[in-house]
């Protein structure tokens, strides 16, 4: 029987976002830490969930603080920068937290502006919630032309502005200077709101401030010296800055889904707005604060995947290939005259990495020793024999 459904306009022919999911022996495609939780962690986190498990006839703390105040506790120690409870959000996975940012900020006839090559969701968050994708090129060596970003934001007036850093699949971090010289580019350049709140404060209507979203998903494995941009965030004066992190990679609890934002408590209080009732369950939280109570344990991991990381990179280096610094968890290698016969070679092989980024390029993520070894023998046989 056939069948016409009022799918929405702009959603024809889309297919669900995803990387390829292939039960090979070594997956080093998602980004993933490729640790599972030690006995100890398991320990803790089914404790909790079990305890959680008493009261689930009851709904969740819909802006669980204890959650919120664990999460400003984990990034003081990690990054320096101490901030109030109230200024942290948290969602299921940071894909929910952008998509908070963009229902609250975004939708019809406003825009959404990143720099490409870049996450492929992005665009993803934009179209799900109505709202212009626009991208401008970042330079041959990825990093952000930071005067012509001010120059984009003074042309488009977009409501949000999406700088990853470290960037995915390039793994470039952005300097804190040029984040916040397009901080200030911000001021007074987003979209037209019709009271003066904006750049007029005169009662007339003017123009917002840009939110800019600095996605930190990777921001634990920055190599030494690297800042976080939540250090602008500090002294308050960037009240329409956003940090987003997450638990999935460096933690080692993708599974568990749970992202989170540093901002001014102004705009964390307009994420609260757009969420849907008690979207983080008891569950999620429970294990969350499970899993924060050991960061020392689950941090330790980190350096060891840093230094694969280098080693990976210099190997590559040798082998004649470009292989760009990272500040994350993985790393962009070629180019590749058919990147496609490299990765079907590596698959065939039991290795499995991801064809993204620029043309001839591969990105594969930092497993264990052992998995970055098959990585390197594998590679070698491919492109001796591709």
């Amino acid at each position: 029987m056939s069948i016409s459904l009022p799918l929405r306009p702009g959603l024809e022919g889309e297919t669900p976002y995803g990387a390829p999911e292939l039960d090979v022996p070594v997956r080093l495609n998602v980004n993933e830490n490729p640790y599972p939780p030690s006995p100890a962690v398991i320990e803790s986190i089914a404790t909790a969930v079990a305890q959680a498990a008493t009261g689930l006839n009851r709904y969740p703390e819909r802006d669980f603080p204890d959650l919120r105040a664990a999460l400003a506790d984990y990034l003081a120690a990690e990054s320096g920068v101490r901030l109030d409870p109230t200024r942290i959000w948290a969602a299921n996975g940071s894909n929910e937290v952008m998509l908070h940012i963009l229902q609250a900020f975004g939708g019809p006839g406003r825009t959404c502006l990143t720099f490409t090559p870049t996450y492929s969701m992005y665009p993803e968050y934009a179209r799900d919630t109505l709202t212009e994708y626009a991208t401008r090129p970042r330079r041959a060596d990825f990093t952000i032309d930071a005067e012509g970003a001010a120059a984009a934001i003074k042309e488009l007036h977009p409501a949000v502005v999406i700088l990853a850093s470290p960037n995915n699949p390039t793994g470039t971090a952005l300097p804190l200077a040029d984040i916040q010289s397009i901080l200030d580019a911000a001021r007074g350049n987003g979209p037209i709101i019709p009271v003066g709140t904006g750049s007029g404060g005169d009662g007339r209507p003017g123009r917002a401030d840009c939110v800019v979203v600095i996605d930190e998903a990777y921001a634990e494995f920055r190599r030494p010296g690297v800042p976080s941009a939540l250090e602008l965030l500090a002294d308050g004066t960037n009240p329409h800055l956003a940090v987003t992190r997450t638990m999935s990679k460096a933690f080692g609890a993708a599974g568990l889904r749970l992202g989170y934002l540093a901002a001014s408590r102004e705009l964390v209080d307009a994420l609260r707005v757009v969420r849907l009732p008690y979207h983080l369950s008891a569950i999620t939280q429970a294990a969350a604060l499970a899993a924060l109570s050991h960061r020392e344990e689950l941090m330790a991991q980190v350096a060891g995947l840093r230094e694969e990381r280098d080693v990976l990179v210099d190997w590559l280096r040798a082998q004649g290939l470009t292989a760009y610094d990272s500040d994350a968890n993985f790393v962009l290698f070629g180019p590749f005259a058919d990147r496609d016969a490299i990765w079907e070679q590596l698959v065939a092989a039991g290795v499995l990495i991801r064809v993204v980024g620029p043309e001839g390029y591969l990105r594969a993520s930092i497993g264990t020793p052992q998995e970055m070894d098959r990585l390197r023998a594998e590679l070698l046989r491919a492109m001796r024999f591709g």
